[in-house]
């Protein structure tokens, strides 16, 4: 299993996507967008989330983002999310229950979880999630466990 590193991407209220942070300045950060490059620069009165340190709510324990995307990874085995953000909110919640079971149904939106899978299958398609998928042991008549 490997790391995605999620410390310098950013998600920005108000702003589509999600950002690289280049330079962190007295009051706020610039930034470039991973979709277009664009750069942004920010201030105080924005509110900036580090991906790395997202929490996901559940019942007994809080999950870092990073493990919703590699349990969405594995799922999916490597391919984008087979449920569409823009799926109804039964749906969405029906996905992430198999993602993460213990998730506060409370606390935890649709609107939440349209944002990680969006979040997901742009780092997906960025290359940016460094997973390894579990090799499948093949053991033949002849091999011993």
């Amino acid at each position: 299993m490997s790391e995605s590193n999620l410390d310098k991407v950013l998600a920005i209220a108000g702003k589509p996507g999600l950002f690289r942070i280049v330079a962190q300045t007295r009051s706020g950060v610039i930034a470039t967008s991973l979709t277009d490059h664009k750069k942004i620069v920010t201030n105080l009165g924005q509110q900036i989330n580090v991906l790395s340190e997202i929490r996901v709510f559940g019942l007994k324990d809080e999950m870092p983002l990073n493990d919703i995307f590699e349990r969405i990874f594995q799922l999916e085995k490597g391919q984008p999310a087979r449920v569409k953000p823009k799926a109804s909110k039964e749906e969405l919640e029906s996905y992430f229950f198999e993602v993460f079971h213990d998730y506060d149904k409370d606390r935890v939106h649709a609107s939440d979880i349209t944002k990680i899978i969006k979040w997901y299958n742009l780092l997906l398609d960025l290359n940016e999630l460094k997973f390894d998928l579990p090799k499948r042991e093949k053991l033949s008549d002849t091999e011993e466990l």
